[in-house]
């Protein structure tokens, strides 16, 4: 066995064992890098405002004996001068991206289309189909397309993995993906529902079936993925048959700052009315709408403290914000016939307690109930909040994209990777 000092040991000729997740925003990357043997976190972090003079990177090393959080700030001018920091923060602990521990880069790519149903190893002919993809994601695939192009440069001999936010929901039959709408002009602009947090509402379904004590195949789940960005699925054995996110990331629950679901005639509206513009009424949808528009508060927290001090505006946005959720609990209910779990992830699914309360009130007569007790408690494990006595569980599964990025990964790529020390 061999030690380089600041290393982890390596053996010759075992297998690369190591994953590195790479999230890479339109001014922003965020990275993990993990250890597969047993999905341990050897180091994160955070590189934003990609570009600008107050650019700042904070890294964390995870692995035992790597010290503690590390703070730079400065102009770091582009992706690939953000993930060239990234590099050397990570050789400093001995987990350089040069590390023949590292068995592949995983990537999120928010926009697969049809294409890609699985995690994909990237070429040139991949990386012209995401591109490809840019209209239906302009906000996301751009971002993700160029952290991708500058991780190959500085691991060519790398696989590079792309895995999709739409990937899980391709299973979704056609009478819940199409749209009513000419067939031929949805087919010629491939206008159709997608679906977004795939890979988030894949690792929580399966984490249910596991809470349950079931094969994920046996059980039927509706998860509220509720963060900033917020989704619902139906999960039918382990195959979402329905998803609250469309074409776009904007159709469904409200969200932070997010509509949700509108009538389509409120932009035809606003353009022959108002005199908006497309990117106008885009910007309106996408950025000044949901909770933000409602009470100028994106934030679930301060929402709720407003409320208790009795601030009528968060109040009603509050309950507009509720009122979506039971009519998406109520339809997936109907959707799937049967319900084994209503399940709550993401930060706000995770975390507010009021949220998971308000939702599964007045659903009793679809056999859901919290436990006021069970609800309050504050943890990272999945955890059920439900009463003994409830027909249907009730459950809190915190979420781990970047898990389930690497597992997807690894599964890809994990057994042809060995490397000599």
């Amino acid at each position: 066995m061999t030690t380089t000092e600041g290393r982890l040991p390596v053996t010759a000729h075992t297998p690369a064992t190591r994953v590195l997740v790479l999230n890479s925003g339109s001014s922003s990357v965020k990275y993990q890098l993990l250890e597969m043997r047993d999905g341990s976190r050897l180091a994160a972090g955070l590189v934003e405002r990609i570009g600008e003079e107050t650019s700042r990177l904070v890294h964390t090393p995870l692995a035992e004996g790597l010290g503690g959080k590390r703070e730079r700030t400065g102009r770091i001018a582009d992706h690939a001068a953000a993930l060239e920091a990234v590099a050397e923060e990570l050789a400093r602990d001995g987990l350089g991206l040069d590390s023949p521990d590292l068995a592949a880069i995983g990537h999120r790519v928010v926009h697969g289309g049809l294409k890609f149903s699985e995690p994909t190893i990237v070429d040139d002919a991949v990386l012209k189909e995401i591109e490809r993809l840019v209209p239906v994601a302009p906000l996301h695939n751009p971002a993700n397309l160029t952290g991708i192009r500058t991780a190959r440069e500085l691991r060519p001999d790398l696989p590079q993995v792309a895995v999709f936010d739409t990937a899980f929901h391709t299973t979704m039959p056609e009478h819940a993906a199409r749209y009513a709408i000419d067939t031929a002009t949805a087919d010629a602009h491939r206008i159709r529902r997608y679906g977004f947090h795939g890979t988030s509402h894949a690792y929580v379904s399966r984490k249910t079936a596991e809470l349950l004590g079931k094969d994920p195949s046996e059980v039927n789940v509706i998860v509220l993925h509720l963060g900033n960005g917020a989704s619902a699925s139906a999960v039918e054995g382990g195959r979402c048959v329905d998803t609250s996110m469309g074409l776009t990331p904007l159709e469904g629950l409200v969200m932070g700052t997010r509509s949700g679901d509108i009538d389509p005639a409120v932009t035809f509206h606003l353009k022959r009315v108002a005199g908006m513009s497309v990117d106008e009424i885009d910007e309106l949808l996408n950025k000044k709408s949901g909770l933000v528009g409602l009470c100028g508060d994106n934030d679930m927290r301060e929402i709720r403290r407003r409320v208790d001090e009795g601030d009528e505006r968060a109040a009603l946005a509050f309950d507009i914000y509720i009122h979506r959720l039971k009519k998406y609990i109520g339809a997936y209910t109907a959707v799937l016939g049967r319900v084994d779990a209503l399940v709550f992830t993401a930060g706000v699914g995770e975390n507010a307690a009021p949220v998971r309360e308000a939702a599964v009130a007045g659903l009793e007569s679809l056999g859901l109930a919290v436990d006021a007790e069970r609800n309050t408690v504050r943890s990272d494990k999945p955890r059920i909040i439900s009463p003994e006595s409830a027909r249907t569980v009730v459950a809190v599964v915190p979420t781990d994209e970047e898990l389930e990025i690497a597992r997807q990964t690894f599964a890809l790529v994990g057994e042809d990777r060995t490397v000599d020390a």
